[in-house]
């Protein structure tokens, strides 16, 4: 990966993005991407767009969000140790014994999740694992009136974890969910702009809110930008690691490409179209089957306005919602190529239709 793109990774996936407040990862996204675009601009709730080929048809969308799960302060006590609300996925489990810190209106505040050890719970029963209103944080106070001193109830908490390489292409950081998706539309933008000529299409790149949660910011961003076509990009379960079973989950590897998911909300033109790309310019593809739901925005994007063709490129990771995702970075380089030859393969005027 070129150096300034390792960097805007690293960057992206440092800055905290709690779910509801992720003000300081789309500044860092918007900053970056604006070099690459026409125009960039946000809606009220900080949906980010960059656009490319301003006027150009049909309009495509390519979509990540920016949030990642985290924890907001609930309950202070008497003695000053907060309780906390889960904000998305969080797996109380292994949220024990981490460091945090707590995203105050003054600035942070650092604090560590507490654990009984081990010599104070001998002889009880085995122990089960937590409930999240079980957690609490220490920030080294004495009262509740120092706490609320540095914080209050609402502010969000997220991990300290932060960027590493782990060993050859393999990168290990909290929050890939979905930082490598905002890296990846940008990424994308980069590599039109300069052959913005030879497309046909208007290329909205998209930062979007509040995935976690509820899918919410794609709804608001795909009703508002109404495009022709949409590409989201998302992590997946890797399955490639001890006690998982593909049976159930799918045989996904980490360094043999990018995945696209068949069925649903997937439509067959576009997904038709983005194989061909792949097998066009050598970018392996694994594949993977839904049932309902995606569990991404592709869930609610294709449904919108009269239904908006739409395609799920997702990237293998291992440990999904826990401080030490892994991830292969030649798998995420491949990812904006497929999209830049997406978006390169499109006719002027094209539409995606299922042929009936």
């Amino acid at each position: 990966m070129r150096s300034e793109s390792l960097q805007f990774l690293e960057l992206l996936v440092n800055t905290p993005s709690p779910v509801g407040h992720e003000t300081r990862g789309l500044r860092a996204w918007l900053d970056y991407v604006s070099p690459f675009a026409e125009e960039t601009f946000s809606d009220a709730y900080g949906n980010s767009v960059a656009v490319l080929n301003k006027g150009g048809g049909p309009r495509l969308m390519l979509a990540a969000h920016a949030d990642e799960i985290a924890m907001s302060v609930n309950h202070v006590t008497a003695e000053g140790f907060i309780h906390v609300r889960r904000m998305g996925g969080i797996d109380p489990a292994i949220t024990k014994a981490q460091r945090v810190t707590i995203h105050s209106r003054t600035g942070p505040v650092f604090g560590v999740v507490g654990n009984v050890a081990p010599h104070l719970t001998r002889g009880e029963s085995e122990p089960k694992a937590p409930k999240i209103h079980e957690l609490f944080i220490d920030i080294g106070v004495s009262s509740k009136d120092e706490a609320l001193k540095l914080v209050r109830v609402g502010d969000p908490i997220t991990l300290n974890d932060r960027f590493e390489m782990l060993r050859g292409d393999l990168a290990v950081a909290r929050a890939f969910d979905n930082r490598i998706g905002t890296f990846a539309v940008a990424e994308a933008l980069r590599l039109l702009q300069p052959v913005r000529d030879r497309l046909n299409v208007e290329v909205c790149a998209v930062a979007n809110v509040q995935e976690e949660v509820g899918l919410l910011g794609a709804r608001q961003i795909a009703y508002s930008l109404n495009p022709s076509v949409a590409l989201v990009v998302d992590v997946t379960h890797a399955t490639d690691y001890p006690t998982v079973d593909p049976r159930q989950h799918g045989d996904i590897h980490l360094g043999k490409g990018p995945t696209l998911t068949h069925g649903g909300c997937n439509h067959p033109a576009v997904l038709e179209r983005i194989e061909a790309v792949a097998a066009e310019n050598g970018i392996p593809l694994q594949h993977e089957a839904m049932s309902a739901t995606s569990g991404t925005d592709t869930d609610v994007i294709f449904w919108t306005r009269g239904g908006i063709p739409s395609g799920l490129i997702s990237l293998p990771n291992r440990y999904m919602h826990s401080p030490v995702e892994v991830v292969n970075l030649r798998d995420l380089e491949q990812i904006p190529e497929l999209m830049a030859g997406f978006a390169l393969s499109i006719a002027k005027g094209e539409e995606f239709r299922v042929r009936v």
